[in-house]
Parts: structure tokens; C-alpha cells; sequence
């Protein structure tokens, strides 16, 4: 792709950014409501997470001029019926792929932010969804990259991780299985 034709698709998701803000849906913070209040000590949250009853931890890795993580933000995690599933089955944590802020992993290691996501889970594009079971153990077969299309999307990949079925199928065969019940 060319000069020209990067800053054309530049342009195009920079106006689909500032459409889709303008037709945001109005809901509630999702610093506030969907995700949770940390110290940045995973392996204290994993306590906590097994100690309430939950699923595990999600972390969204994200960062601030991430178009897709603002689009999630403000149409998707925003939404009560996300945040009171998603706070109902997982402590929900975001990290900032270029935050030099202290966390403890899930081994107990001190790292930052930033080498946390780029060397722990090789993250380099936002926004990513990454699930952890109760062992601290990552579910690959369930991160998720990019926005998803809409709430609908978002709370059935809530579904795969809490129904477990990432052990049998792809998250894309999941859907296209659930699509065919409710027809």
C-alpha cells in the first residue's frame, strides 16, 4: 500500500471513530463499572477472583491513542448487561501497552506494564482480550483482538470462557454455533 493509500485508510477510521462516538450509545463508565479497582498484583487478584466465585481475571491491553480500545470503551464496555456479566464472572483489569507502571504478574515477578504486554503475552496491537483461568494459566484459544462488532459479540466471548467451551472450538466455530440455535 502506498503513502497515499495509508492516509486515505487513515482518514476513513479516524471518520468511523468520530461516527460511531457521535452514535455512541449512552451507558455508564467503564472505569467505574466494568472494570475493577487493582493494586496491579495479579497473583493478589487471582486470590480474589477464586475467592469470590469468579471465572478468572480478563485483562484488556490497551493504549491511548488506540481508535478500536476508545470504540470499546464507548459503545460495548460501557453497556450495563457487559459490565454486570463481565463483573459477575471475572475481576477485569486494563493495562496500558506503553505504561511503565509497576505490576506484580501472576508468578509473583515485578515487571511494568509495557514489558508485561510486549514480552509476557507479545501483544502489539490494541485493543486484546486475554482471559486467565483461576491458576493464572492464559486461555489462548480465547483472546480476543480488535472490537468487537457490538455487545452481542462481546457477551458471547464472555459465553466461550465461562462455558468453557474454548476446550472443544474456536471462538469463530462458537459463534457460528450459537448463530445456528437462535435460528
Amino acid at each position: 500500500m502506498g503513502r497515499f493509500g495509508k492516509r486515505v485508510l487513515v482518514g476513513w477510521l479516524w471518520y468511523c471513530l468520530l461516527v460511531g462516538t457521535a452514535l455512541a450509545q449512552p451507558g455508564r463508565d467503564p472505569d467505574q463499572y466494568f472494570f475493577n479497582e487493582t493494586f496491579w498484583d495479579l497473583k493478589e487478584e487471582l486470590a480474589n477472583a477464586r475467592e469470590q466465585g469468579k471465572q478468572g481475571i480478563l485483562i484488556m491491553f490497551e493504549m491511548d491513542e488506540c481508535p478500536f480500545c476508545h470504540r470499546m470503551r464507548q459503545m460495548v464496555l460501557n453497556q450495563s448487561e457487559v459490565q454486570e456479566y463481565f463483573r459477575q464472572h471475572f475481576i477485569n483489569i486494563a493495562i496500558d501497552i506503553e505504561g511503565g507502571v509497576e505490576v506484580v504478574d501472576f508468578q509473583g515477578h515485578s515487571t511494568t506494564m509495557k514489558d508485561f504486554s510486549f514480552r509476557q503475552y507479545r501483544v502489539r496491537a490494541t485493543p486484546v482480550f486475554a482471559f486467565f483461568d483461576l491458576d493464572g494459566k492464559y486461555i489462548r484459544r480465547a483472546r480476543y483482538t480488535g472490537a468487537t462488532r457490538n455487545k452481542k459479540e462481546f457477551l458471547l466471548l464472555g459465553r466461550y470462557v465461562v462455558e468453557r467451551a474454548y476446550r472443544e472450538e474456536s471462538f469463530a466455530r462458537y459463534k457460528r454455533r450459537m448463530r445456528r440455535r437462535e435460528h
